[in-house]
């Protein structure tokens, strides 16, 4: 089963995220904030990473950067999820190594077949 790490820090969003996610057939991680989802990336070895941007602890940007900086985690997708959908905020995500960035709110059947194929084209396994 592919899994995924969502890492939201507001509960009701990442409880929807997980289970659309899990009701399109992946495993799912949660993490409540960049610097949990990064220790759960090292520990794990997710098939994909879903980031918001704006988390406590550690921001999504820092915390993709760091598995970025991983080199065993390096190949892992990383997309970012956030209502952030300005021009330079899309920019930086793309920049800090994302491969995709996902806008809320989002539609459950469209995130599952944009992971779907992120995870076709980007996936490390």
């Amino acid at each position: 089963m592919v899994k995924v790490l969502v890492a939201e820090d507001e509960p009701d969003i990442r409880m929807l995220t997980s289970f659309s996610l899990r009701y399109g057939g992946f495993e799912v991680i949660e993490a409540a904030d960049g610097l949990e989802a990064v220790r759960l990336a090292e520990r794990e070895h997710p098939d994909a990473i879903l980031l918001d941007v704006r988390m406590p602890r550690m921001d999504g940007l820092a915390a993709c950067k760091a598995i970025k900086a991983n080199p065993t985690l390096a190949n892992i997708p990383i997309v970012f999820l956030s209502a952030l959908g300005q021009d330079a905020e899309i920019d930086s995500g793309r920049d800090a190594g994302a491969v995709a960035y996902i806008l809320k709110p989002y539609v459950p059947d469209e995130l599952i077949a944009q992971m779907r194929k992120i995870i076709a084209e980007h996936g490390s396994k």
